[in-house]
């Protein structure tokens, strides 16, 4: 896992297709090419060991309680076991809210654990005492959308850690079917190209897709020594049980899948149409 910074276990340290150009017809100008979404870390936020982000599903309103989007290896409660899940624990946690540039406006508070696993991915959503609204209104940052899709192989991302105020460019070079570390087995996981070299601290950072702002995943691991499937060298494992193990190359988890979980007034119902988080 990429491993959580101060207060974690530290032996347990985690963490396309190619388009020809267009070719212009004489005394006439090629299409422009798409506009990137300026990403900054406006939204993002630095707990005491990772990254995050608060975090909104498309249908989230203004007055519902905000959420925080981190890893489940973040959790300070420790590392849920494989098949654990957290939900609804009362927290205190606080989290230093940036604004655009990277600086703190604000420390916001948790009210709950809204949930927590490390089972078929690595997520952990809190709940904050704040609303929306509040934090808009008091210190001018709006939250992350949620992408309700799987993000497409080849796309631009961005991979923005609160915790080091640190941005990360690089593309989805594909996915891993599963990606075993240790006791944990996670499903369809992110794979970055390998300009995305992400360290400690940057558990958690939303990963942004520059075509339209939106949080399509949040990175939690990478291998760092080229073991193979050990805690801190996850492995890819296929439908045939191939297992291919690539040193130095860091991984995310996908965020659609937490959308159809997310019910009116912003609680996690795991009971909801289309959600497949795993259940306690």
């Amino acid at each position: 896992m990429k491993k959580p910074l101060a207060g974690a276990l530290l032996s347990l340290f985690l963490m396309g297709a190619a388009v020809a150009p267009a070719v212009a017809a004489p005394n006439t100008q090629a299409a422009p090419p798409a506009t990137a979404v300026a990403v900054n870390y406006a939204g993002t936020v630095a707990l005491s060991n990772c990254s995050g982000s608060v975090v909104r599903a498309p249908a989230s309103q203004p007055n519902d309680p905000a959420l925080v989007l981190s890893n489940g290896h973040c959790l300070e409660t420790g590392f849920p076991a494989a098949g654990e899940v957290v939900k609804d624990r009362p927290s205190s946690r606080s989290f230093s809210l940036l604004n655009a540039s990277g600086s703190k406006v604000a420390t916001l508070r948790a009210s709950k654990i809204a949930y927590g696993t490390m089972t078929d991915t690595d997520v952990s959503i809190y709940q904050l005492t704040k609303t929306y609204a509040q934090i808009q209104s008091q210190y001018g940052i709006t939250a992350l959308t949620l992408n309700d899709t799987r993000p497409a192989q080849g796309s631009a991302i961005k991979v923005v850690s609160g915790y080091w105020k640190r941005i990360y460019s690089c593309n989805v070079d594909g996915f891993a079917y599963r990606l075993k570390e240790g006791d944990w087995t996670w499903k369809d996981s992110v794979r970055y190209t390998s300009s995305c070299n992400t360290i400690g601290g940057t558990s958690g950072s939303p990963v942004i897709d520059t075509t339209t702002g939106k949080v399509v995943a949040v990175n939690n691991t990478g291998n760092e020594d080229g073991g193979r499937c050990t805690v801190n060298n996850p492995c890819e494992v296929d439908q045939n049980g191939t297992v291919t193990v690539r040193q130095g190359i860091n991984y995310a988890q996908e965020t659609y899948i937490i959308v159809p979980c997310i019910a009116p007034g912003n609680k996690i119902d795991l009971s909801r149409p289309g959600c497949l988080l795993p259940k306690p």
